[in-house]
């Protein structure tokens, strides 16, 4: 059994209540994410992490903007209720809100700076027998095409969609972001050792096509290193969160 919670450095995450535990795919997200210097210091930016599990990506990005407002939202009962737990026990519980709703339901548009997800990732796999483990992690109950036209509906234009996703996802949700006007801005691939296959897409999205440019911003990152389970360039990425 692993430990009910996570410690980090300014916070704590229980996971013993939702399906999917506190992983690296959480963590690079939360770390990776592009915020851009101005949202740092701007208040009134509005950020909404969907599929929040425990919370993680959410306070995450409560540490790093320090005025954002955070909405974070999951279907799951036990999940909101884990996460809202967690918000409150956080030195950043007036800025984050947890509701028990889907995106395709939030209402609106044009209200985000900054959309998260580290979406249901599962397509055509055979599915967990555990329910609510097998809804976190299934695309039936959140497509990537219903992903993507929810977020080009809610964020600002000058906002940023940012996920993590299989590297096999790399071109299909590239195209589908076409669909919406979706201009994709970062792409990092992240393998999991030297000499090994990219696992993991770290990609972020705009509405405004990158200016004098026709290519993201495109590079890797190695998690190990062949002599320590973090790489050098992991622990710097993480370095404000990790103990």
């Amino acid at each position: 059994m692993g430990s009910p919670c996570f410690r980090f450095k300014q916070f704590t995450v229980w996971h013993d209540r939702c399906a999917m535990k506190v992983g690296t795919d959480g963590v690079l997200l939360g770390a990776w994410c592009p915020v851009g210097s101005q949202a740092r210091s701007v208040k009134g930016v509005k950020v909404l992490d969907v599929g929040t599990g425990s919370g993680l990506i959410a306070l995450m990005l409560a540490q790093r903007l320090p005025q954002a407002q955070i909405t974070a939202i999951d279907i799951d009962n036990g999940a909101v209720e884990q996460a809202q737990y967690n918000f409150e026990q956080s030195p950043w519980k007036e800025r984050l809100h947890c509701q028990q709703t889907a995106l395709q339901e939030v209402e609106g548009n044009s209200i985000y700076d900054l959309i998260v997800s580290n979406p249901p990732y599962f397509q055509d796999s055979l599915k967990n027998p555990d329910s609510q483990r097998a809804m976190a992690r299934h695309t039936d109950t959140l497509s990537y095409d219903e992903l993507l036209a929810n977020s080009a509906r809610l964020l600002k234009e000058e906002g940023r969609l940012a996920l993590v996703l299989p590297i096999e996802a790399e071109q299909q949700i590239i195209a589908l972001a076409q669909t919406y006007e979706l201009y994709p801005t970062h792409i990092t691939h992240v393998y999991p050792k030297p000499g090994k296959a990219a696992k993991r897409l770290l990609i972020a999205f705009s509405l405004l096509p990158i200016a004098n440019s026709t290519s993201p911003i495109a590079n890797s990152l190695t998690l190990e290193s062949e002599t320590a389970p973090r790489s050098e360039e992991y622990k710097e990425l993480t370095k404000d969160f990790y103990l």
